[in-house]
């Protein structure tokens, strides 16, 4: 299941990752969330939206990881920030691995598009990035049957603003 959406401005953005937070916070076990955009189009902010809105955040400073290639913020469920941009053609560091297999934590890898398919998590929720002429737009896919209810959510939430 695909949805699309149309994100206007920053504050949109935000307000997804805020809405997002809220979802997954209430699933048994959290989804990784599987970011794809150009630079800019909005994949950290959307992060920090998620981040901020979650117990423990006023610990966390949300910034790109891409020099460190990820970030651990000490929230409520915990969240590990991957950016694997500087990875393109390299295999990720095994820490990538370890995060995924760690079913306490919400895993969230921005430039997904520079890891294998078969190395991504079975289920996760994908995000899609393209420009628009005003703000950007935005596809959600869910990875698996777990996210699939997060989709919904996200979709049902969507029509009501």
């Amino acid at each position: 299941m695909d949805v699309q959406l149309h994100l206007p401005d920053l504050e949109a953005t935000l307000a997804l990752g805020r809405f997002l937070a809220h979802c997954v916070k209430k699933m048994p076990t959290p989804p990784s969330l599987l970011l794809q955009g150009d630079l800019g189009s909005g994949k950290t902010t959307l992060v920090r939206g998620f981040v901020e809105s979650l117990p423990g955040s006023e610990m966390a400073e949300v910034s790109s990881p891409s020099f460190n290639i990820f970030n651990l913020y000490p929230t409520t469920p915990p969240v590990a920030h991957f950016d694997l941009y500087r990875l393109e053609g390299m295999p990720p560091d095994d820490a990538l691995f370890e995060q995924l297999e760690e079913t306490e934590t919400v895993t969230i890898i921005e430039w997904i598009q520079f890891l294998d398919r078969e190395l991504w998590p079975s289920e996760a929720l994908l995000l899609r990035w393209s420009p628009s002429e005003k703000g950007r737009d935005l596809t959600l896919q869910a990875v698996g049957e777990t996210t699939r209810t997060l989709v919904e959510s996200v979709a049902q939430e969507h029509e009501q603003h």
